[in-house]
C-alpha cells in the first residue's frame, strides 16, 4: 500500500509540474507577443490606440511584422465598415438637415472607397509570393495612403457650423478614429517593409 501511495504522490507531482510548466510557457508566449506589439506600436503615430486596438489579437500575429500589419488592416477595415453602416442609418433618419445628410452621403462614398482600398491591401499582402514583395508593398502603401486621404476628405466635410453639433461631433469622432487606425496600419506596413530589405 505504501508503494501505491508513493506512486500516486509521484504521479500527482508530475501532473502538477506539467500543468505549471505549460502555464508558464503559455504566459511567456503571451508576454512575448504583447511586448512585440508594444514595441511595434511605439513606431506608430498613435501608439496607445495601436496597442489597445490590437492587443486582443496578439495570438493571431504573435511576433510576425507581416501578420501584425495585416491584422491592423483588418481592424481598420472592420471599423470603417461599421462606421459607414452607422452613418448610412443616421443619414436616412428623420430630423437630419439636408446639409448634414449630403455631407454624410459624400462621406459614405469616401469610406466606401477607403474600405475597397483596405480590402485590396489585405488581399495583396495575404496572397503575394516572396519574389513579388517590392511590387506588393508599393501597391499596399499606395492604397493605404489613398484610404487615409479618403478618410481625411470625409472628415473635412463636417467642418463649419451648418451641421448640427451632435451629429458633426459623433461622425467626426468615428471618422478620425478610422483615420488614426489607418495611419497606424500604414506605419506598421512601412516597418514591415523596412525589416524585409
Amino acid at each position: 500500500m505504501a508503494c501505491f501511495a508513493k506512486f500516486l504522490l509521484l504521479l500527482l507531482l508530475s501532473i502538477s509540474f506539467y500543468i505549471n510548466s505549460s502555464l508558464a510557457a503559455r504566459n511567456l508566449i503571451q508576454t512575448t507577443n504583447t511586448e512585440f506589439l508594444r514595441t511595434s506600436c511605439t513606431k506608430t503615430t498613435y501608439p496607445k490606440l495601436c496597442y489597445s486596438s490590437l492587443a486582443v489579437h496578439a495570438t493571431t500575429f504573435q511576433t510576425s511584422p507581416k501578420l501584425l500589419a495585416n491584422t491592423a488592416l483588418g481592424v481598420t477595415l472592420s471599423s470603417a465598415k461599421s462606421t459607414s453602416a452607422m452613418m448610412s442609418n443616421l443619414a436616412h433618419s428623420q430630423g437630419i438637415n439636408p446639409r448634414a445628410a449630403a455631407a454624410m452621403g459624400d462621406c459614405i462614398d469616401e469610406l466606401s472607397d477607403s474600405v475597397d482600398k483596405i480590402r485590396r491591401s489585405i488581399s495583396e499582402m495575404s496572397s503575394t509570393k516572396e519574389s513579388d514583395f517590392q511590387l506588393m508593398i508599393n501597391n499596399v502603401q499606395t492604397w493605404v495612403s489613398a484610404a487615409l486621404t479618403d478618410e481625411s476628405t470625409c472628415s473635412d466635410g463636417f467642418t463649419g457650423n451648418a451641421i448640427d453639433g451632435n451629429v458633426k461631433n459623433s461622425v467626426r469622432e468615428q471618422v478620425v478614429n478610422i483615420a488614426h487606425l489607418t495611419s497606424n496600419a500604414l506605419s506598421l506596413i512601412n516597418n514591415y517593409a523596412s525589416l524585409h530589405g
